[in-house]
């Protein structure tokens, strides 16, 4: 599911970092498999990365393979099983039986997620945690929660008509 996501991916002009849907895809994965399948999962999409499997957001200017975790975007990849197991424990917890605390578990994923990406980006390309913040969240932390509200509807329902609500 994250490695289709990633296919989804558009450049912007004004950051190294592209709008893709993979923290849909890693956080909702996670939440419907489990902390410890979901990390799997997660860990397995890295490593399929870093062998060469087209598997990573397609683009001409990022780094391809496993040069991809030291590029502009790898803060965000590298915490991907991180941020996979803390929503999916939640969600082992009934977190994914209701929407608002679907919701609430998706949003601390995502909040690993930028935490990573944008210390990474400070670390590596903006050299200032404000440049980083512009570059790596100002421009998708509006759209990301929206696609968030969108997917934390998913389980519950899902839940709800296979019976285990």
């Amino acid at each position: 599911m994250t490695a289709a996501a990633a296919q989804v991916s558009v450049p912007l002009p004004f950051t190294p970092v592209p709008l893709v849907l993979t923290p849909l895809a890693v956080l909702v994965s996670s939440a419907a498999l489990g902390s410890r399948l979901g990390a799997t999962a997660q860990i397995l999409y890295l490593l399929a990365g870093m062998a060469g499997l087209p598997v990573f957001a397609p683009s001409a200017t990022l780094p391809p393979g496993a040069l991809r975790l030291l590029g502009p975007t790898g803060g965000y990849l590298m915490v991907y099983p991180v941020a996979a197991f803390v929503t999916g424990y939640l969600s082992e917890r009934g977190w994914d039986r209701r929407y608002l605390t679907s919701l609430a578990s998706m949003l601390l994923g995502l909040s690993i997620i930028f935490a990573g990406g944008v210390s990474w980006l400070a670390l590596t390309v903006t050299h200032s945690m404000s440049a980083a913040m512009t570059a790596g969240l100002r421009w998708f932390i509006v759209l990301d929660v929206l696609k968030l509200m969108a997917g934390a509807m998913v389980l519950p329902r899902a839940w709800k008509l296979l019976g285990r609500a």
